[in-house]
């Protein structure tokens, strides 16, 4: 229920009393029961008994009663005596009577009116007191019909609550859905980083020890012909061949798993992995690491899954600044808060090309995907904050994982 605040009502207008004062009287008081009975809307008066002084024909029919049956009847006996869940409406606390009684205008649309067959029906109504020079008077009261357009709200109401009830449950399938591909690519990671370990250490095994024996024979063969020039160069080259096949395999290995992650830990992995970004590709660097005391790596399964998506990461932003930045500079930040809950915060920073902010959110910037899809499933964070030609900042906020906890499947 809303009520309006109180606002003076013009009295009603007297017949002069001088000149033709009665017959202007009569003709202005049949305009308005001609105004009154041209309108849809139904409008009675009261006076301060709450006794129906006039009713148009509108309203008397919306009502279910002849005119001359609702005049003289207390109009909040007649309509408005109980609320739509029939519970009993006080005529106290009648609005339209309020009007009146304590000069309140309102306006309601939350109510029902009764009909004489006793039936109801939603109803806006306004009422407003009658004054004459300044005696309020009785009350005046305007009333519609509003089934049809509650009717109308009631069908829109509940079209929005399916509406919202098929939201949220294509939500949840989404979520569902997307849940199980962070899965499917967390594990799809596990078995790439396992195969890639399978194949360096068969690339080890197998192949480094091939070529180690390779090299023992080569310099077997070189002692036993020192006199002859030309076959013992020829060895000489076999022999450099080989020592640059056995770099090439180590460096083969080294980005398939890195033997440093695995015996020294991450810490020590990731510095090793700036120092030698910044080696190859001789730029000017800034590269600073702080541990905080007594935090050690990840151990355990999990611990071994996060350090490896950990260094992932990171190999992914040096390479996009190798291959994209067009960089002059680089600085690298990596820094381990302390207990009891730490977090890693590593960030690179270059002066290169950088990009619009749109691109690194474009459906085939795999690189970003990949990264924060790997940050993203042990509950780390990844922010690119690039503008053109003022270069690139990529941070990311990895919280290390508690060893209590399950690894991942």
């Amino acid at each position: 229920m809303q009520t309006e605040p109180t606002s003076s009502t013009p009295a009603l207008p007297a017949a002069t009393a001088a000149g033709h004062g009665a017959d202007a009287g009569e003709a202005w008081s049949q305009r308005l029961r001609l105004l009154l009975e041209s309108t849809g809307e139904g409008i009675f008066g009261i006076d301060l008994d709450g006794r129906c002084t006039f009713i148009n024909r509108a309203g008397a029919s919306m009502l279910g009663w002849r005119t001359e049956q609702v005049l003289g009847k207390n109009m909040h006996c007649l309509m408005h005596h109980t609320h739509g869940d029939g519970s009993a409406y006080p005529e106290a606390d009648c609005p339209i009577f309020n009007a009146f009684r304590q000069g309140l205008p309102c306006r309601i649309d939350s109510e029902v009116l009764w009909r004489a067959d006793g039936s109801s029906f939603s109803a806006e109504y306004s009422s407003y007191p009658i004054l004459d020079k300044g005696v309020v008077q009785g009350a005046v009261a305007t009333f519609v019909d509003i089934t049809e357009r509650k009717h109308g709200e009631e069908l829109l109401r509940q079209a929005r609550d399916e509406l919202e009830q098929r939201v949220q449950a294509r939500t949840a399938e989404l979520s569902r859905a997307l849940e199980q591909l962070r899965d499917l690519s967390a594990y799809s990671e596990t078995v790439r980083e396992d195969e890639r370990t399978r194949i360096a250490r068969d690339i080890h095994d197998e192949l480094g020890s091939l070529l180690v024996a390779l090299k023992m024979d080569v310099n077997w063969l070189e002692k036993r012909i020192e006199d002859r020039p030309a076959l013992e160069d020829k060895c000489q080259g076999m022999g450099r061949l080989i020592d640059s096949a056995v770099d090439k395999l180590g460096r083969i290995i080294t980005d398939l798993r890195p033997s440093i992650l695995d015996h020294q830990g991450l810490w020590a992995a990731l510095e090793w992995q700036a120092q030698e970004f910044v080696e190859t590709t001789e730029l000017r660097h800034d590269v600073q690491v702080h541990v905080s005391a007594g935090v050690l790596p990840p151990a355990g399964v999990l611990g071994e899954r996060w350090a490896i998506a950990v260094f992932r990461i990171f190999q992914e932003m040096l390479s996009n600044v190798a291959r994209h930045a067009k960089a002059q500079s680089v600085e690298i930040r990596l820094y381990v808060d302390g207990p009891p809950q730490p977090v890693l915060h590593l960030e690179v920073r270059d002066d290169g090309a950088g990009a619009e902010r749109d691109a690194f959110s474009h459906p085939h910037s795999y690189g970003v995907m990949g990264m924060r899809e790997r940050a993203g499933h042990f509950g780390g964070t990844l922010m690119i904050d690039s503008v053109p030609g003022h270069g690139t900042l990529v941070r990311l906020t990895m919280p290390l994982p508690d060893e209590d906890l399950q690894a991942p499947s």
